[in-house]
Protein backbone atom coordinates (compact mmCIF):
# COMPACT_ATOMS: atom_id res chain seq x y z
CA UNK A 1 0.00 0.00 0.00
CA UNK A 2 1.17 3.53 -0.78
CA UNK A 3 1.72 5.78 2.25
CA UNK A 4 1.46 9.51 2.87
CA UNK A 5 5.27 9.63 2.99
CA UNK A 6 5.43 7.98 -0.44
CA UNK A 7 3.17 10.70 -1.81
CA UNK A 8 5.24 13.46 -0.25
CA UNK A 9 8.48 12.07 -1.65
CA UNK A 10 7.00 11.73 -5.11
CA UNK A 11 5.71 15.25 -5.48
CA UNK A 12 7.94 17.19 -7.86
CA UNK A 13 6.75 20.68 -6.86
CA UNK A 14 4.78 22.29 -4.06
CA UNK A 15 2.12 23.41 -6.58
CA UNK A 16 0.79 19.84 -6.93
CA UNK A 17 -1.83 19.28 -4.24
CA UNK A 18 -3.99 16.33 -3.24
CA UNK A 19 -7.10 17.48 -1.37
CA UNK A 20 -9.19 14.68 0.22
CA UNK A 21 -12.92 14.69 -0.40
CA UNK A 22 -13.60 14.04 3.28
CA UNK A 23 -15.54 10.93 2.29
CA UNK A 24 -14.60 7.23 2.23
CA UNK A 25 -12.47 7.65 -0.89
CA UNK A 26 -11.33 10.21 -3.43
CA UNK A 27 -8.85 13.04 -3.68
CA UNK A 28 -9.03 16.21 -5.77
CA UNK A 29 -5.88 16.97 -7.77
CA UNK A 30 -4.93 20.65 -7.91
CA UNK A 31 -2.00 22.67 -9.19
CA UNK A 32 -1.59 20.70 -12.43
CA UNK A 33 -2.70 20.90 -16.04
CA UNK A 34 -3.27 17.28 -17.02
CA UNK A 35 -3.57 18.28 -20.68
CA UNK A 36 0.18 18.84 -20.83
CA UNK A 37 2.92 16.17 -20.78
CA UNK A 38 3.85 15.10 -17.25
CA UNK A 39 7.36 14.63 -15.93
CA UNK A 40 8.11 11.21 -14.35
CA UNK A 41 7.91 12.52 -10.79
CA UNK A 42 4.48 14.05 -11.34
CA UNK A 43 3.19 10.89 -13.02
CA UNK A 44 4.52 8.81 -10.10
CA UNK A 45 2.83 11.10 -7.59
CA UNK A 46 -0.49 10.77 -9.38
CA UNK A 47 -0.26 6.98 -9.50
CA UNK A 48 0.60 6.88 -5.79
CA UNK A 49 -2.35 9.14 -4.95
CA UNK A 50 -4.63 6.98 -7.09
CA UNK A 51 -3.54 3.78 -5.35
CA UNK A 52 -4.00 5.31 -1.92
CA UNK A 53 -7.29 7.14 -2.53
CA UNK A 54 -8.87 4.93 -5.24
CA UNK A 55 -10.35 7.94 -7.07
CA UNK A 56 -8.70 11.02 -8.62
CA UNK A 57 -10.77 14.12 -9.37
CA UNK A 58 -9.59 16.90 -11.68
CA UNK A 59 -11.94 19.87 -11.96
CA UNK A 60 -12.87 21.88 -15.04
CA UNK A 61 -10.14 21.00 -17.56
CA UNK A 62 -11.74 20.59 -21.02
CA UNK A 63 -9.53 18.40 -23.19
CA UNK A 64 -9.26 16.88 -26.62
CA UNK A 65 -9.42 13.15 -27.28
CA UNK A 66 -5.64 13.12 -27.80
CA UNK A 67 -5.06 14.84 -24.44
CA UNK A 68 -7.46 12.49 -22.68
CA UNK A 69 -5.76 9.46 -24.21
CA UNK A 70 -2.26 10.75 -23.39
CA UNK A 71 -3.24 11.21 -19.73
CA UNK A 72 -4.75 7.72 -19.64
CA UNK A 73 -1.43 6.20 -20.72
CA UNK A 74 0.28 7.36 -17.50
CA UNK A 75 -1.82 4.73 -15.69
CA UNK A 76 -1.63 1.84 -18.12
CA UNK A 77 -2.27 0.70 -21.67
CA UNK A 78 -5.61 1.94 -23.04
CA UNK A 79 -7.92 -0.82 -24.23
CA UNK A 80 -10.44 -0.89 -27.04
CA UNK A 81 -13.78 0.17 -25.58
CA UNK A 82 -16.29 -2.66 -25.34
CA UNK A 83 -19.17 -0.17 -25.69
CA UNK A 84 -17.54 1.10 -28.88
CA UNK A 85 -17.34 -2.42 -30.31
CA UNK A 86 -20.90 -3.36 -29.31
CA UNK A 87 -22.60 -0.19 -30.47
CA UNK A 88 -20.60 -0.01 -33.69
CA UNK A 89 -21.67 -3.55 -34.53
CA UNK A 90 -25.29 -2.60 -33.84
CA UNK A 91 -24.79 0.51 -36.02
CA UNK A 92 -26.19 2.77 -33.32
CA UNK A 93 -23.22 5.16 -33.24
CA UNK A 94 -21.04 6.86 -35.81
CA UNK A 95 -17.49 5.53 -35.97
CA UNK A 96 -15.90 8.97 -35.74
CA UNK A 97 -14.27 8.56 -32.33
CA UNK A 98 -11.05 6.71 -31.49
CA UNK A 99 -11.92 3.10 -30.59
CA UNK A 100 -10.47 3.54 -27.08
CA UNK A 101 -13.39 5.83 -26.18
CA UNK A 102 -16.83 4.92 -24.91
CA UNK A 103 -19.45 7.61 -25.48
CA UNK A 104 -21.75 7.93 -22.46
CA UNK A 105 -24.65 10.11 -23.53
CA UNK A 106 -28.40 10.49 -23.89
CA UNK A 107 -28.07 12.69 -27.01
CA UNK A 108 -29.91 11.55 -30.14
CA UNK A 109 -28.94 12.81 -33.60
CA UNK A 110 -31.11 12.04 -36.63
CA UNK A 111 -33.03 9.51 -34.56
CA UNK A 112 -29.90 7.63 -33.55
CA UNK A 113 -28.21 7.67 -30.11
CA UNK A 114 -24.61 8.85 -30.24
CA UNK A 115 -23.71 6.92 -27.09
CA UNK A 116 -24.99 4.60 -24.40
CA UNK A 117 -26.89 4.51 -21.07
CA UNK A 118 -29.37 7.30 -21.84
CA UNK A 119 -30.65 9.40 -18.93
CA UNK A 120 -31.80 6.75 -16.47
CA UNK A 121 -30.16 5.45 -13.33
CA UNK A 122 -27.06 3.26 -13.62
CA UNK A 123 -27.00 0.73 -10.79
CA UNK A 124 -23.97 -0.18 -8.69
CA UNK A 125 -21.50 -2.14 -10.80
CA UNK A 126 -17.89 -2.89 -11.65
CA UNK A 127 -17.05 -2.21 -15.30
CA UNK A 128 -16.83 -5.32 -17.49
CA UNK A 129 -16.48 -7.80 -14.64
CA UNK A 130 -18.13 -10.35 -16.94
CA UNK A 131 -14.82 -10.85 -18.82
CA UNK A 132 -11.67 -12.72 -17.78
CA UNK A 133 -9.53 -9.57 -17.51
CA UNK A 134 -11.68 -6.57 -16.50
CA UNK A 135 -10.20 -3.09 -16.99
CA UNK A 136 -7.98 -1.63 -14.28
CA UNK A 137 -8.81 2.08 -14.53
CA UNK A 138 -11.79 4.07 -15.75
CA UNK A 139 -11.34 7.72 -16.74
CA UNK A 140 -14.60 9.62 -17.37
CA UNK A 141 -14.49 13.16 -18.77
CA UNK A 142 -17.46 15.55 -18.90
CA UNK A 143 -18.15 17.54 -22.07
CA UNK A 144 -21.81 18.45 -21.45
CA UNK A 145 -23.66 18.09 -18.14
CA UNK A 146 -27.32 18.54 -17.18
CA UNK A 147 -28.24 21.38 -14.81
CA UNK A 148 -29.34 18.84 -12.19
CA UNK A 149 -29.00 15.10 -11.60
CA UNK A 150 -26.59 12.70 -13.26
CA UNK A 151 -24.20 12.58 -10.29
CA UNK A 152 -21.73 9.69 -10.20
CA UNK A 153 -21.25 7.74 -6.96
CA UNK A 154 -18.15 5.66 -6.23
CA UNK A 155 -17.80 3.02 -3.53
CA UNK A 156 -14.76 1.90 -1.51
CA UNK A 157 -14.64 -1.90 -1.68
CA UNK A 158 -11.56 -2.11 0.54
CA UNK A 159 -13.59 -0.52 3.33
CA UNK A 160 -16.58 -2.72 2.56
CA UNK A 161 -14.46 -5.83 3.08
CA UNK A 162 -12.54 -4.50 6.08
CA UNK A 163 -15.81 -3.84 7.96
CA UNK A 164 -17.62 -6.98 6.88
CA UNK A 165 -19.13 -8.89 9.84
CA UNK A 166 -17.04 -11.92 10.76
CA UNK A 167 -19.75 -14.44 9.92
CA UNK A 168 -20.15 -13.04 6.39
CA UNK A 169 -16.38 -12.91 5.89
CA UNK A 170 -16.09 -16.56 6.88
CA UNK A 171 -18.78 -17.58 4.37
CA UNK A 172 -17.00 -16.00 1.40
CA UNK A 173 -13.38 -16.96 2.11
CA UNK A 174 -12.06 -18.88 -0.91
CA UNK A 175 -15.33 -18.64 -2.83
CA UNK A 176 -16.11 -17.28 -6.30
CA UNK A 177 -18.99 -15.37 -7.86
CA UNK A 178 -20.31 -15.93 -11.35
CA UNK A 179 -20.37 -12.46 -12.93
CA UNK A 180 -23.26 -12.67 -15.42
CA UNK A 181 -23.27 -11.32 -18.95
CA UNK A 182 -27.01 -10.75 -19.02
CA UNK A 183 -27.43 -7.10 -17.95
CA UNK A 184 -25.98 -3.67 -18.66
CA UNK A 185 -24.94 -1.17 -16.01
CA UNK A 186 -28.35 0.52 -16.25
CA UNK A 187 -29.93 -2.71 -15.03
CA UNK A 188 -31.55 -3.48 -18.40
CA UNK A 189 -30.99 -6.86 -20.10
CA UNK A 190 -28.33 -7.09 -22.77
CA UNK A 191 -29.37 -8.01 -26.29
CA UNK A 192 -30.38 -11.67 -26.44
CA UNK A 193 -30.91 -12.03 -22.68
CA UNK A 194 -34.32 -10.41 -22.29
CA UNK A 195 -36.03 -13.62 -21.10
CA UNK A 196 -33.49 -15.28 -18.82
CA UNK A 197 -35.23 -17.02 -15.92
CA UNK A 198 -32.80 -19.71 -14.77
CA UNK A 199 -29.85 -18.20 -12.88
CA UNK A 200 -27.96 -21.51 -13.03
CA UNK A 201 -27.70 -21.28 -16.81
CA UNK A 202 -26.61 -17.67 -17.37
CA UNK A 203 -23.28 -17.08 -19.15
CA UNK A 204 -20.53 -15.18 -17.42
CA UNK A 205 -17.13 -15.38 -15.78
CA UNK A 206 -16.09 -16.65 -12.36
CA UNK A 207 -14.03 -14.35 -10.12
CA UNK A 208 -13.02 -14.52 -6.45
CA UNK A 209 -15.38 -12.73 -4.06
CA UNK A 210 -12.33 -11.41 -2.22
CA UNK A 211 -9.91 -9.93 -4.74
CA UNK A 212 -6.24 -9.06 -4.17
CA UNK A 213 -5.15 -5.79 -5.77
CA UNK A 214 -2.13 -6.52 -8.02
CA UNK A 215 -0.40 -3.21 -7.21
CA UNK A 216 -1.21 -2.52 -3.55
CA UNK A 217 -1.62 -6.09 -2.31
CA UNK A 218 -4.77 -5.06 -0.44
CA UNK A 219 -7.91 -7.20 -0.37
CA UNK A 220 -11.25 -5.88 -1.65
CA UNK A 221 -14.77 -7.21 -1.90
CA UNK A 222 -15.41 -7.94 -5.58
CA UNK A 223 -19.12 -8.21 -6.39
CA UNK A 224 -19.49 -6.95 -9.98
CA UNK A 225 -23.25 -6.70 -10.61
CA UNK A 226 -26.18 -8.07 -8.63
CA UNK A 227 -28.72 -9.24 -11.23
CA UNK A 228 -28.34 -12.97 -12.00
CA UNK A 229 -25.07 -13.23 -10.04
CA UNK A 230 -24.53 -16.38 -7.99
CA UNK A 231 -22.00 -17.84 -5.60
CA UNK A 232 -20.27 -20.73 -7.36
CA UNK A 233 -21.07 -24.14 -5.88
CA UNK A 234 -23.81 -22.84 -3.57
CA UNK A 235 -27.52 -23.65 -3.92
CA UNK A 236 -29.34 -20.68 -5.41
CA UNK A 237 -31.52 -19.89 -2.35
CA UNK A 238 -28.43 -19.79 -0.11
CA UNK A 239 -26.51 -17.81 -2.74
CA UNK A 240 -29.29 -15.25 -3.01
CA UNK A 241 -29.42 -14.83 0.76
CA UNK A 242 -25.64 -14.40 1.03
CA UNK A 243 -25.36 -11.98 -1.90
CA UNK A 244 -28.24 -9.87 -0.60
CA UNK A 245 -26.42 -9.56 2.73
CA UNK A 246 -23.12 -8.65 1.04
CA UNK A 247 -24.72 -6.01 -1.17
CA UNK A 248 -26.68 -4.50 1.72
CA UNK A 249 -23.44 -4.12 3.67
CA UNK A 250 -21.22 -2.95 0.81
CA UNK A 251 -23.51 -0.23 -0.58
CA UNK A 252 -23.90 1.75 2.64
CA UNK A 253 -23.52 5.49 2.04
CA UNK A 254 -20.62 5.72 4.53
CA UNK A 255 -18.42 3.92 1.97
CA UNK A 256 -19.18 6.38 -0.85
CA UNK A 257 -18.26 9.64 -2.53
CA UNK A 258 -20.74 11.49 -4.78
CA UNK A 259 -19.37 13.52 -7.67
CA UNK A 260 -21.52 16.41 -8.91
CA UNK A 261 -20.27 17.18 -12.39
CA UNK A 262 -19.03 20.38 -13.98
CA UNK A 263 -17.98 20.73 -17.61
CA UNK A 264 -14.37 19.63 -18.01
CA UNK A 265 -14.26 17.42 -14.91
CA UNK A 266 -12.30 14.18 -15.06
CA UNK A 267 -13.14 11.39 -12.62
CA UNK A 268 -10.75 8.44 -12.51
CA UNK A 269 -11.46 5.32 -10.44
CA UNK A 270 -9.66 2.06 -9.73
CA UNK A 271 -12.00 -0.55 -11.20
CA UNK A 272 -10.35 -3.30 -9.15
CA UNK A 273 -11.47 -1.96 -5.78
CA UNK A 274 -14.26 0.55 -6.60
CA UNK A 275 -17.85 0.19 -7.74
CA UNK A 276 -19.83 3.06 -9.17
CA UNK A 277 -23.34 4.10 -10.16
CA UNK A 278 -25.16 7.12 -11.61
CA UNK A 279 -28.21 9.13 -10.62
CA UNK A 280 -30.88 9.68 -13.31
CA UNK A 281 -31.47 13.10 -14.85
CA UNK A 282 -34.02 14.93 -16.98
CA UNK A 283 -34.06 13.22 -20.41
CA UNK A 284 -34.67 16.62 -22.02
CA UNK A 285 -31.25 17.77 -20.76
CA UNK A 286 -28.06 16.88 -22.60
CA UNK A 287 -25.22 14.89 -21.06
CA UNK A 288 -22.08 13.92 -22.95
CA UNK A 289 -19.15 12.03 -21.43
CA UNK A 290 -16.14 10.25 -22.87
CA UNK A 291 -14.55 7.32 -21.04
CA UNK A 292 -11.25 5.53 -21.50
CA UNK A 293 -10.08 2.42 -19.68
CA UNK A 294 -6.73 0.73 -19.12
CA UNK A 295 -6.09 -2.97 -19.54
CA UNK A 296 -6.33 -5.01 -16.37
CA UNK A 297 -5.28 -8.47 -15.22
CA UNK A 298 -7.21 -11.58 -14.25
CA UNK A 299 -8.56 -11.18 -10.69
CA UNK A 300 -7.00 -13.39 -8.05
Amino acid sequence: MQTAQTLANARPTSSLQFVPTGRALGVEVRGIDIRKPLDPATAAALRAAWHENLVLIVREQPMTHDEHLAFTRYFGEPEIARLYVTMSADKTIDNDKPPMFSVISNIVVDGKPIGSLGSGEAVWHTDSSLVETPPAAGLLHAVEVPPAGGSTWVLNMYAALDTLPADLRQQIEGRQILHPATHRSDGKPSKGFENVTDITKVPGTKHPIIRTHPDTGRKALYLGRRINASVVGMPIPESEYLLDALWAHATQEKFTYRHDWKVGDLLMWDNRCVMHRRDPFDPNSRRLMYRTQTKGTKPF
